[in-house]
């Protein structure tokens, strides 16, 4: 036997939910509101990713991206106070079967490079997102995120890439 305390009559689970759903959608207003100050993430075609928060932005190789290319075993990377151009080659990756130039996915000063990469570039393929970031910049123009590609756009991609 089950008192009220212990489980919702019908009615009671209705206003339960109801009050629930109220505050979620308050939740998620109010989150939409805040999302300018929250990180943005965006891809590239060629399977970088860039995290932009408060004008400056992250960027690294991909989950896709670190797959294909196979276990790196070195990254060049620009120094401090270098300055990057969108669509310009800021670097490379090497395997054990190539070494690989990459372009810089936005413009803008670099702010700081991951130096644990020196020592453990194997950091890349492990955590791409997090630990195996490559490059730090301070945005020239936060507009440039705009022509990257979103999460959506960019599983539709390597979709089509896998065939699928």
């Amino acid at each position: 036997m089950h008192s009220k305390n212990a489980a919702f009559s019908g009615l009671d689970f209705d206003l339960h939910l109801c009050n629930y759903r109220a505050v979620a959608a308050r939740k998620k207003k109010s989150s939409v509101e805040e999302a300018s100050s929250e990180p943005v993430l965006r891809f590239t075609d060629d399977h970088f990713w860039v995290r932009a928060e408060d004008g400056s932005a992250q960027f690294g190789l991909s989950e896709i991206g670190q797959q294909r290319a196979g276990e790196i075993i070195a990254v060049e990377l620009p120094d401090v106070g270098d300055r990057i151009e969108r669509g310009e080659v800021c670097g490379e990756v090497e395997t054990a079967r190539t070494v690989q130039e990459f372009s810089a996915p936005v413009t803008g000063t670099v702010t700081a490079i991951n130096g644990d990469l020196d020592e453990q570039p194997s950091l890349v393929n492990e955590d791409p997102y997090y630990e195996g970031w490559l490059i730090e910049v301070e945005l020239d123009d936060a507009d440039e995120l705009d022509e990257l590609l979103s999460t959506d756009e960019y599983e539709e991609i390597v979709a089509e890439e896998e065939g699928g």
